[in-house]
């Protein structure tokens, strides 16, 4: 056997021990893509317990042997990490377990990603996770969950985030409601109830614009998320959304996404709803599926499946067996094949907020919304314009008041009193305009004699 083969056994197998055990057929049924030799040997390492069998002896199964038989992980709560002491487990997924801790020297709640020991053991992955927390380390946004550092610690390697009180978009769903304030307005997310519909797509768009924008400042970075999901977000008690769960996410494009399949979403903790499967594959891309290339636009995709879900109150890709519970190849098959139940969508669903929804579900990547900015454009115009004030309607027509009409007497006077002013406007132009008569001239004639005659008188 091949290095590459023994290799391919080894992630297939790590992978599908994070899968609940009534799923592990499904998932091995996708992942093994036809190739049963493949499947038999991971079915026979998982029916061992982790110890190979008929896998010749290399320094790559070796390493492999020790993750497969590690003892499972202990709850590290009471116990002091460095500078962290762990209070409380708060979350846990296929890539490690989250803690709420104090920082003793910050002196301040912080959350602990503790990955899992057979990823700490590989120098590869650790390696990979350093350098990915030095690149989001340079992620400073308002909706995005700060990462404070990246520990190497004898009893644990973790990342160090940034704590969000709050409840998630799963959760918010689930429970049908908000009890949070969004933006500063009392607002609720709910399917029935006393809130219009109106109002509901409002609140969903304003929580969504801030999903949009979260995720933009993450791709101006050139970071892809790659698992954007309802338990990755969460609202502040001030209404404020963070995304969550960036220390796992791909800083590199063109990634492909079988190349490490120990890095695949794995399934959401918490309750179930009538029948349906509470996992991440609801929200990955085909591409994803398929494990071909992945950039932004699965990120795109995953937002497209969050904001219908929170129009709508359910997923746009499920599907449902003979006895009415979803399976992981139903979901994966949806994904694929199917298209979004359009109809599920609100009435009121303002035509612009279809279209996107369209663009960003369309399962070729290449027709698909190329960037988030888009969309996160889309969305704050048609909340502007749900903003905006309308004109109203009095209920009561209102009465123009007009004067009542004058006597006739006073009409009269009043024609006679421009009359007389008229004449004598006349009369006075007349006296002015009239032609003067030219005035008789007089000639005396007057005799002097010399001896009168005057000095200087000629």
């Amino acid at each position: 056997m091949n290095a590459d083969r023994r290799q391919k056994i080894e992630k297939l197998y790590g992978a599908a021990r994070e899968w609940d055990i009534t799923l592990r057929e499904a998932f091995l049924h996708e992942a093994c893509a036809g190739d049963e030799a493949l499947r038999q040997e991971v079915e026979r390492l998982l029916a061992a317990g982790g110890k190979p069998t008929g896998i010749p002896e290399s320094p790559i199964q070796n390493a492999a042997a020790g993750r497969f038989e590690e003892a499972p992980t202990q709850s590290l709560v009471g116990r002091q990490l460095g500078a962290y002491l762990v209070r409380a487990k708060i979350g846990e997924g296929g890539m490690g377990e989250v803690y709420r801790a104090f920082d003793t020297k910050l002196r301040r709640d912080v959350a602990l990603k503790v990955l899992p020991k057979p990823f700490a053991r590989d120098p590869e992955r650790l390696a990979r996770f350093r350098r990915e927390a030095q690149l989001l380390a340079s992620l400073n946004h308002k909706n995005i969950a700060a990462i404070y550092g990246f520990e190497e610690l004898p009893e644990a390697n973790f990342l160090v985030l940034e704590l969000i009180e709050g409840e998630t978009f799963a959760e918010l769903v689930l429970s049908g409601l908000s009890r949070t304030k969004s933006r500063g307005a009392e607002g609720r997310i709910q399917r029935q109830g006393s809130l219009p519909v109106p109002q509901l797509i409002k609140e969903a768009l304003t929580l969504a614009a801030q999903v949009a924008e979260g995720l933009e400042a993450a791709h101006r970075k050139g970071i892809t998320h790659r698992d954007i999901k309802p338990a990755n977000i969460k609202v502040t008690p001030d209404g404020e959304v963070k995304v969550l769960d960036f220390g796992l996410a791909k800083a590199f494009t063109g990634d492909r996404a079988n190349a490490d399949m120990s890095g695949l979403p794995t399934m959401e903790p918490g309750p179930t709803r009538d029948g349906q499967i509470l996992g991440t594959p609801a929200y990955m891309s085909p591409e994803q599926v398929r494990g071909q290339e992945v950039d932004k636009r699965t990120d795109i995709w995953a937002f497209g499946c969050l904001l219908y879900e929170l129009l709508t109150g359910q997923r746009p890709f499920q599907s449902r067996d003979r006895k009415g519970a979803g399976t992981l190849a139903d979901i994966i098959s949806a994904v694929l094949n199917n298209e979004p139940d359009w109809t599920a969508l609100p009435a009121d669903t303002p035509a612009t907020i279809r279209t996107l929804l369209r663009r960003c579900l369309q399962k070729e990547a290449s027709r698909r919304l190329h960037d988030i900015a888009d969309a996160r454009i889309e969305i704050e115009d048609v909340l502007t314009a749900l903003s905006a004030p309308t004109i109203s309607t009095p209920s009561e027509p209102v009465l123009a008041t007009i004067a009542p009409a004058p006597p006739k007497w006073r009409k009269a006077l009043a024609w006679s009193l421009s009359g007389f002013v008229l004449l004598a406007l006349m009369a006075v132009a007349v006296w002015y305009l009239k032609p003067t008569p030219a005035q008789p001239v007089m000639h005396l004639n007057m005799a002097v004699s010399p001896a009168d005659r005057l000095v200087g008188l000629t």
